[in-house]
């Protein structure tokens, strides 16, 4: 019930170092069709990522710093109003490689850690990708957004092998040999009879919780309704 990192994580991953230069990351963006890319040091830790985000900079200082006229957006305009973030962007404006750049520290994951923590992370820094490392920060993967959809294409199958054998027969301490499931595109259908009202309604709530589970359509009936009145 718990899918890991390393488990749908992109193990072979395209970084840059922090003396490249900046069209050479423009360049690895594009080519290899990511928004950002992790910069490491000789010895593969993470110490940075760059992003298109990063790289925009530059287009967005251009009048101040280079004097051609450039009107950046009203957003640009808005969010440089801000002197934390104007200060921010004027240092990577004037960058021309990826450690001038990058941000950091890198938002990182480990690959033991479960997908909705890694969903919690890219939800709070709001970032699209997390650069995987291991205990000492060295590189092992990357995990995208992409990539944890994954989860949500388990076949039926071993979604229902999953809820029988770990929630069914393992998680919950009373006779389920009457409950059946039905998975149908990711969509649990939980029938049968169990004793009490609330062991059923236990057992909803932790079939929903296995990865790739859509939904639960709870059509248990119990015997007992052990709910205080």
């Amino acid at each position: 019930m718990r899918v890991k990192v390393s488990e749908i994580m992109t193990r072979e991953v395209t970084s840059v170092d922090g003396a490249t230069p900046f069209k050479d990351v423009a360049e690895v963006l594009i080519a290899h069709g990511v928004s950002a890319v992790p910069v490491v040091d000789a010895g593969n830790h993470v110490i940075g990522v760059v992003s298109e985000a990063d790289l925009l900079h530059k287009e967005e200082f251009k009048e101040q710093y280079y004097r051609e006229g450039y009107q950046p957006p009203l957003r640009a305009r808005l969010r440089h109003r801000l002197a934390q973030e104007q200060d921010r962007g004027r240092a990577k404006a004037h960058g021309d490689t990826a450690a001038e750049l990058m941000t950091s520290p890198a938002v990182t994951v480990r690959p033991q850690s479960a997908i909705v923590y890694a969903i919690r992370l890219m939800d709070e820094h709001g970032v699209k990708r997390l650069p995987v490392v291991d205990e000492n920060g060295v590189l092992q993967g990357i995990v995208s957004r992409q990539d944890l959809l994954k989860v949500f294409l388990r076949s039926d199958a071993a979604i229902t092998e999953e809820i029988r054998r770990d929630v069914l027969d393992r998680s919950v301490w009373t006779d389920t040999s009457q409950v059946k499931v039905l998975v149908h595109r990711g969509v649990v259908t939980l029938t049968g009879r169990m004793e009490q009202r609330s062991e059923a309604q236990l057992t909803a709530r932790m079939a929903l919780r296995v990865n790739g589970v859509v939904d639960v359509v709870d059509e248990i009936r119990w015997d007992e309704d052990g709910s205080p009145a």
